[in-house]
């Protein structure tokens, strides 16, 4: 069959290869193992010498050798676990060895043969595990010690193609009914869940809207806060449902809703003059806010409808700016001595510079306070906290003095107050300075109140990230505008400090 030269070639492969069979196979695509062997075995008889001189060195040793087949023998007969437990040498040249050095051993890696011997019985039963499947195919082929190969090929031997038909029927309408337990419990559930979220959701609007505690028992709440509830939850669950988990009637329901509501005007008015007063009116003011404009009602009914609309005044405290640079100049006496009643305007005046945060930039503010009424005498806003931005508000606090008018002009110590060109206005117009001991800022705490009131009602809890620079100081200036003719006080008897001025009682208050 094959030619003197095609073993030849066949024998000198198979001694470079180390005697190895598996690589001259795959190489040549001929012969068998033990064709191969014997060709060898016959040309070494006869061509001792030249074989020798044309093979090379083994890789390895006969002492490995003989390790490796004794470790295949005496560890479970394993060529893998043998391979990974020694480090050498690969499946192919053990399983040469092997077939070498064991006389009548095939190791069941090479053939596909399992070594565990079954009775027709115990392949029957592995056969009908495997058909019926009620667990996976590697657990049954571990359990009975069975290639998957040899179970797909048990089932096909013992099982009848009727009786799997019967058996895979049974088992998908098992299926179908174990499936439908679990949609119905997941249907369960998610009606729970959503039964389970809308109570919590009443719960919330109970303690938001009517500020009732969430622990509180909800049949317990009137038919009118449960309308209230039901009201701003229509649109996220059906009336019924809503009904249903508050144990009221539908025609209660209704019967809340064609109730007017007494106050429903009152409630727009107030709205509009908290929103008027940038937020910053409580319930005392917006009481007076209603009562100038005819509305009289009590401060309890304002207080309870500003708590149901969500009206709240909110407040903020900041780290205040500082401009004071050292001892620049000697400091002058404290003549105000924090007390801040004045009999008469433009008797005593209070100035400091405060600092917003527009985006990238600065803006500074430099006011002038009469503490007659708290009235903004003159200010000046500017981007930088410089000598001209206090310069150019005093000169305008004095153009609006009368010619009989030296007011004391009380500020901290900051840079502005002690250089130059402030120091000449005051001496030139006659006019008494007096500052606050260094780092006490309650020596000046009314010109610090109007910065606080200031900021809670116009600059904070407000959005400013679209805000143009120009834009946030043209509407500073509004508010300072609005603050000396609209803005009621407690203390000027809820009039603004131009209606008190105008009124002709204004020695019978004072400011705080």
């Amino acid at each position: 069959m094959y030619n003197e030269s095609q073993r030849e070639k066949a024998i000198r492969l198979y001694i470079k290869y180390g005697l190895r069979a598996a690589p001259v196979i795959r190489e040549l695509g001929y012969p068998n193992r033990h064709s191969l062997k014997n060709w060898y075995n016959s040309f070494m008889e006869n061509n001792e010498e030249i074989i020798i001189s044309h093979s090379r060195k083994p890789k390895y040793t006969e002492t490995q050798r003989k390790e490796a087949v004794d470790f295949y023998l005496n560890h479970g007969k394993s060529i893998s676990f043998t391979v990974k437990s020694l480090g050498y040498p690969c499946r192919s040249v053990l399983s040469d060895w092997i077939l070498e050095d064991v006389k009548d051993h095939k190791p069941s890696v090479l053939k596909g043969e399992n070594p565990v011997q079954y009775t027709e019985e115990e392949k029957k039963e592995a056969a009908l595990d495997a058909a019926i499947r009620d667990e996976s195919m590697a657990k049954i082929s571990e359990k009975t010690k069975a290639s998957a190969t040899s179970l797909y090929n048990w089932k096909k031997k013992y099982i009848s193609d009727e009786l799997d038909h019967l058996i895979q029927n049974d088992r998908q309408n098992n299926n179908d009914d174990e499936t439908d337990k679990l949609k119905e419990e997941i249907l369960s559930l998610k009606k729970d869940i959503y039964r389970l979220k809308m109570e919590k959701d009443i719960l919330e609007q109970a303690a938001e809207l009517i500020k009732k505690d969430q622990g509180i028992d909800i049949n317990a709440l009137t038919n009118r806060e449960k309308a209230i509830i039901i009201n701003a939850l229509r649109n996220h669950y059906p009336l019924k449902k809503l009904l249903k988990i508050l144990s009221m009637s539908k025609s209660s329901y209704y019967y809340q809703q064609s109730t007017k509501d007494k106050y429903t005007d009152i409630r727009t008015k107030i709205k509009e003059i908290f929103q008027s007063s940038y937020q910053s009116y409580g319930y005392r003011r917006i009481k007076k806010a209603l009562e100038n404009d005819g509305i009289i009602i009590s401060e309890k009914v304002v207080r309870r409808l500003m708590k149901e609309t969500g009206l709240a005044v909110l407040a903020v405290k900041r780290k205040k700016f500082c401009s004071y640079m050292g001892e620049i100049s000697p400091a002058v006496p404290n003549i105000i001595k924090r007390n801040f009643k004045a009999d008469r305007p433009n008797e005593k005046l209070l100035t400091d510079i405060t600092e917003f945060h527009i985006k990238n930039d600065k803006v500074y503010l430099s006011p002038m306070i009469d503490c007659f009424d708290g009235y903004v005498k003159s200010w000046t806003i500017g981007l930088s906290p410089n000598a001209s931005l206090v310069n150019t508000m005093l000169k305008d606090t004095i153009a609006k003095l009368h010619e009989n008018e030296k007011p004391i002009i009380h500020s901290d110590r900051g840079a502005h107050y002690r250089w130059p060109e402030w120091i000449r206005l005051m001496e030139e117009n006659s006019l008494i300075r007096s500052m606050s001991k260094k780092g006490c800022s309650p020596d000046n705490s009314a010109c610090e109140g109007f910065f606080g009131r200031l900021k809670n009602e116009f600059y904070y809890h407000r959005d400013w990230r679209n805000t143009s620079v120009e834009d946030f100081i043209k509407q500073l200036n509004d508010y300072i505008i609005w603050y000396n003719s609209k803005r009621i006080k407690s203390s000027l008897g809820y009039k603004s400090p131009i209606d008190y001025r105008r009124s002709g009682t204004m020695s019978r208050f004072r400011t705080t």
